[in-house]
C-alpha cells in the first residue's frame, strides 16, 4: 500500500511538538525547584544563625563581646548557606543584666530571602522576597564565674 502524501508532510513534527511542550512544562518546574531550594537555604541559614548566635551570646564574658559574637555568628551562618540578603538579629533576656546566672537568652533572626531570577527594579503589590524568622533560646550557665 503506498504511503499517503498527507503522512509524509508531517514527518519529524512529533519531536518538535515534544520539545516545545516539554519546555513549556519544564521551565515552571525548574523555577519551582529553584525557588523552593532558595527558600529552604534561607530557612536553614536563619535557624542555624539563631541557634549559634544564642550559644555564643551566653558564653561571652560581657555584654559588648556577646553582641559582637552574635553578629559574627549571624554573618557566618548566612554566608555558609549562601544567603546574601540583609538580616537582623534581636536579643531578649529573661533577667537584667542579660548575662545573669541561670537566665535565659532568646535570639530572633529575621531574613528576607529574595526570589530567584527576579530583577530588583521590579515594583508592584507582590512580594519580591520571602520573610523568614527563626528563634533560639539558651540558658546562661548557673556555674558561670562572677555573674
Amino acid at each position: 500500500m503506498p504511503r499517503s502524501r498527507h503522512w509524509a508532510d508531517e514527518a519529524g513534527s512529533a519531536s518538535l511538538e515534544f520539545v516545545t511542550v516539554g519546555m513549556i512544562l519544564l521551565m515552571p518546574l525548574v523555577y519551582l525547584v529553584l525557588t523552593v531550594s532558595t527558600i529552604q537555604a534561607g530557612a536553614f541559614a536563619a535557624e542555624g544563625a539563631a541557634r549559634q548566635a544564642a550559644r555564643v551570646f551566653v558564653q561571652a564574658p560581657d555584654q559588648g563581646s556577646a553582641e559582637a559574637s552574635a553578629q559574627r555568628a549571624l554573618q557566618f551562618a548566612l554566608a555558609d548557606h549562601g544567603v546574601t540578603s540583609a538580616a537582623s538579629i534581636a536579643v531578649d533576656c529573661s533577667r537584667s543584666p542579660c548575662l545573669t546566672r541561670s537566665g535565659y537568652v532568646t535570639v530572633t533572626v529575621d531574613v528576607a530571602v529574595p526570589l530567584p531570577l527576579v530583577p530588583p527594579v521590579l515594583v508592584g503589590d507582590f512580594p519580591l522576597a520571602i520573610p523568614l524568622r527563626a528563634t533560639a533560646t539558651e540558658q546562661v550557665s548557673r556555674f558561670w564565674g562572677s555573674r
